[in-house]
């Protein structure tokens, strides 16, 4: 059995960043050796709707996701009332103070609520930011993988958006530190770090194990992944590789 193992909740609406915040969490935490598994639930829609991401993570095989929260992102109050039942005692929910209203949650769930607008400089797009900072804290974990993470994800977009997110993530980490109660237990490190790989990625691979020589599709949720990874390994591996013009066209 896992010494430790804890979740990550993270919910809001399509278009939040949800995803990419959860892929910057799996990505520091098999860096640090943990086992991890993530289900996304989400709605077909572009923008708009529910969505949430559940990040199990522990220092042995991870086999389920649970049926608890251990730290719970409420990015909207929508998520906050659908999702604050699966916290339980020792548990913490980290939300903005302006926009989200905790409702009644159980016996020793610390509510965790941060000034969101003055610790992003009013940037609503970095709020992820700073929850991911106050996360790591009251996990234990150290602020520098976070940071070496941001660097590399918004490398493209330039220094000052580098040093602009930086700012922020620091500011989360350190508003965590000096107002809230860490848990009584740190996330584990493994022995090395770990490799991560998607649903879509291994079904690909299959595919490709199993002689697939021709694959066409439309690029549409949740099977896009399949197709990039055709996409990007066809011409190694002498598969022809067609994106049509519509999902008929499929």
């Amino acid at each position: 059995m896992n010494k430790i193992d804890f979740a990550v909740g993270i919910g809001g609406e399509n278009g939040q960043g949800i995803a990419s915040t959860g892929n910057i969490l799996a990505l520091i935490f098999a860096r640090r050796g943990l086992h991890l598994n993530a289900y996304n639930a989400y709605q077909s829609i572009i923008r708009g709707g529910h969505t949430f991401l559940t990040i199990r993570a522990g220092d042995g095989p991870v086999r389920n996701m649970g049926d608890q929260i251990d730290v719970f992102i409420p990015l909207n109050q929508d998520t906050m009332d659908r999702h604050l039942h699966l916290l339980k005692s020792g548990a913490c929910a980290i939300y903005d103070k302006d926009k989200v209203t905790p409702g009644k949650a159980a016996d020793g769930v610390q509510l965790c609520a941060m000034p969101m607008k003055e610790l992003t400089k009013g940037n609503k797009l970095a709020v992820n930011t700073a929850a991911l900072g106050a996360t790591l804290q009251l996990l234990g974990i150290e602020s520098e993988p976070l940071e070496t993470v941001i660097s590399r994800q918004f490398k493209k977009k330039g220094d000052a958006v580098v040093a602009e997110n930086l700012a922020i993530a620091r500011a989360g980490y350190d508003y965590a530190a000096q107002n809230f109660a860490a848990f009584s237990w740190k996330a584990p490190r493994g022995a090395k770090p770990l490799g991560i790989i998607t649903g879509n990625q291994t079904i690909a691979m299959g595919g490709a194990a199993a002689g697939v020589k021709f694959y066409a599709a439309y690029p549409m949720s949740p099977s896009t992944g399949v197709l990039m990874w055709m996409a990007a390994h066809a011409r190694e591996l002498g598969i022809m590789v067609r994106q049509v013009e519509d999902e008929i066209g499929v």
